[in-house]
């Protein structure tokens, strides 16, 4: 565990601004600008995430030139492949050379409609599921991938299944992500309140589109939708998963403790110490291996890590740097082989 060198002004020290700001329409704007900026093509796409699932994303790739990778983004709950930072760290990994799938969750951005159940973040094996079948779409190597807030606990899950479902991920890079579930629900519950009813806000219109699609499968009333984020949750368990518990759920998709000390795959993870959604106490309590780092910044708010008035970020630039390394050190590893598997063939020919 380390510490980061982000420091922000002095007006930007403030957790709740950097976090409101980091999700402002002023930022979205900034980051569809930034994304055009790169001259890069955008193409949709619905990926296989297995038993029938289909996930949407959008692919870019800058024309003309030979992608030296290809990075896999995840955006946080209720977020999607448009939001800011998904939108500014596409546009840092495009300059940077690499091509960029930018995944929606089930039920996020505008895809409520291709598959009838809900989203709920025990959903990982379609998540991998996609990322396997991503990677055969486009053949660049390495494979890299970061995720925010929920998708970053999605990219560390992510980490720790690629190697049993054959994914070859050279590194990931996870920003604030969700640790501990059960904290997180707390933590929340006892901050400000503007987060908890922000979330409560758009899960319930999410809901409610769900239901206009199927509503012969979704018969849940308005007065479900109007229960507080522990109870909604609490119903979600109930009626459309198999744990039984909301303990159960949460510890379904915890990375907390020892869980992530088996990771194979090269893990950076940026956490701000003032996060008023997602609490600093599961990160000095986590189990990492030596290919594992943690870097834990004084300020940055959720997800924020804003730097200036244009609010230019340091997290997108903080992921484009730690995934570039992961991706060099795999290109190296793999010049390295082949040079092995090369001298290995010269020296067992028999002589002419």
């Amino acid at each position: 565990m380390g510490g980061s060198d982000y420091t922000p002004p002095l007006w930007l020290r403030s957790p709740h601004v950097q976090t409101i700001l980091a999700s402002s329409p002023w930022r979205r704007r900034r980051g569809a600008r930034a994304l055009a900026a790169t001259g890069a093509v955008t193409t949709e796409h619905l990926v296989d995430g297995g038993d029938g699932v289909r996930l949407h994303g959008l692919h870019s790739v800058v024309r003309g030139t030979e992608p030296r990778g290809l990075a896999l983004l995840l955006h946080g709950w209720e977020g999607s492949t448009e939001s800011s930072y998904m939108r500014q760290t596409a546009a840092h990994m495009l300059r940077a050379g690499y091509e960029v799938f930018r995944l929606n969750f089930r039920d996020h951005g505008d895809s409520h409609h291709l598959n009838q159940a809900i989203f709920h973040s025990n959903r990982i094996d379609e998540v991998v599921h996609a990322a396997v079948d991503i990677a055969a779409r486009f053949a660049s190597r390495p494979m890299i991938a970061a995720g925010y807030s929920l998708g970053g606990n999605f990219a560390l899950r992510l980490a720790l299944r690629a190697p049993a479902a054959g994914l070859q991920l050279a590194g990931v890079a996870a920003v604030c992500p969700v640790i501990d579930p059960a904290r997180t629900m707390l933590h929340m519950e006892r901050g400000h309140r503007m987060y908890l009813r922000h979330f409560e806000r758009t899960w319930r219109a999410s809901l409610r589109r769900k239901r206009d699609l199927f509503p012969d499968h979704h018969v849940f009333d308005d007065a479900t939708l109007q229960l507080g984020m522990r109870e909604l949750t609490d119903w979600l368990v109930q009626t459309h998963t198999d744990f039984g518990t909301l303990d159960n759920y949460f510890d379904g998709y915890s990375v907390a403790g020892e869980r992530l000390s088996s990771l194979q795959v090269p893990v950076d993870i940026l956490m701000s110490a003032d996060d008023p959604v997602i609490p600093l106490d599961a990160f000095h309590a986590l189990a990492l291996p030596a290919h594992a780092r943690l870097e834990i910044s004084r300020w940055g708010g959720h997800c924020g890590f804003l730097l200036d008035r244009h609010l230019d970020g340091f997290a997108e630039r903080w992921v484009t740097e730690r995934l570039g390394a992961h991706a060099d050190a795999a290109r190296e590893a793999t010049a390295r082989t082949r040079l092995a598997t090369a001298v290995h063939a010269g020296t067992s020919q028999p002589p002419l």
